[in-house]
């Protein structure tokens, strides 16, 4: 599998061929517009901020996942939710250079596995729909959330009214905007990669766009279990080659994995990347 120019690579994101699929290293240069210390979004940071700035047992550094359901038995679901709701929408973030990216070239279809809201503020003066992951929530068989954006405010819509000619923001792992939902604990992502296997979690008319796309993979590391089943359930129905992934210094575990998946790995970084095609 040969690796296309990030002109190409550009050109097949405007057309709509290719979706990019952000990890938590595209909001690594995010910082805190009032002490400048950084936006947690990968694991390990995020596992210190929900404990006030201390790392917590070996066990439960493992993975965020396990750390929050750490949390939730001590403290209740809701001590999590308030944490990613206070630290997403309370504090005050600088812009991240991908997203400033984004928001100038707003590609058709764009999924973040992050639960902040900068990919949202990046189409906040274009409708859009957002589709938001939810879990052990009664009363639906469905796992997500469908809303419009009419450029001032979300309704949630049923999928028939969906107007898929607008921008489609996919974020499974939840958001605080507009309602605080979010797949944050093991039992979150139990409940919800169960069903996004059976096909509950995706919209249908998703389901059938997202047939034959490609993929970028921007600020993912291919190293952590829940990271990995996410990105294969929802790229399911693409191509054998299913698109590509930079990835500075790969390890082993990572080429093995992307050579399964048959994602092509480039060896470059973000800032290599946004500085070639900005």
């Amino acid at each position: 599998m040969s690796n296309p120019s990030f002109a190409e690579l550009t050109a097949a994101i405007a057309a709509g061929d290719l979706v990019p699929f952000l990890g938590p290293g595209v909001l690594a240069d995010v910082v805190n517009l009032e002490d400048q210390s950084p936006m947690p979004a990968d694991s390990d940071s995020l596992i210190i901020a929900m404990n006030n700035g201390r790392p917590m047992a070996p066990r439960l550094m493992y993975e965020f996942p396990r750390a929050a359901m750490d949390v939730e038995l001590k403290r209740g679901r809701s001590a999590v939710n308030r944490f990613l709701t206070t630290l997403y929408s309370k504090k005050q973030w600088s812009r991240a250079a991908l997203h400033e990216w984004l928001g100038a070239t707003r590609p058709h279809f764009v999924i973040d596995i992050n639960r902040d809201l900068q990919l949202q503020r990046s189409y906040d003066d274009t409708p859009h729909l957002l589709i938001t992951g939810i879990s052990r929530i009664g009363g639906t068989d469905f796992r997500y959330k469908l809303f419009h954006y009419d450029g001032e405010g979300y309704t949630e819509i049923r999928n028939e009214e969906a107007n898929v000619a607008l921008p489609i923001l996919f974020k499974p792992l939840g958001t605080p905007v507009p309602e605080e939902h979010y797949i944050a604990s093991d039992a979150d992502y139990v409940d919800y990669l169960t069903e996004l296997m059976g096909g509950f979690s995706i919209p249908g008319f998703l389901k059938e766009y997202r047939k034959g796309k490609q993929y970028l993979f921007l600020g993912l590391r291919m190293t952590r279990d829940t990271e990995r089943m996410l990105l294969s359930d929802i790229t399911y129905a693409s191509p054998e080659e299913k698109g590509w992934a930079l990835i500075a210094e790969p390890t082993d575990k990572e080429r093995r994995f992307c050579k399964r998946q048959g994602i092509g790995i480039i060896e470059t970084d973000l800032k290599q990347f946004l500085a070639e095609v900005n």
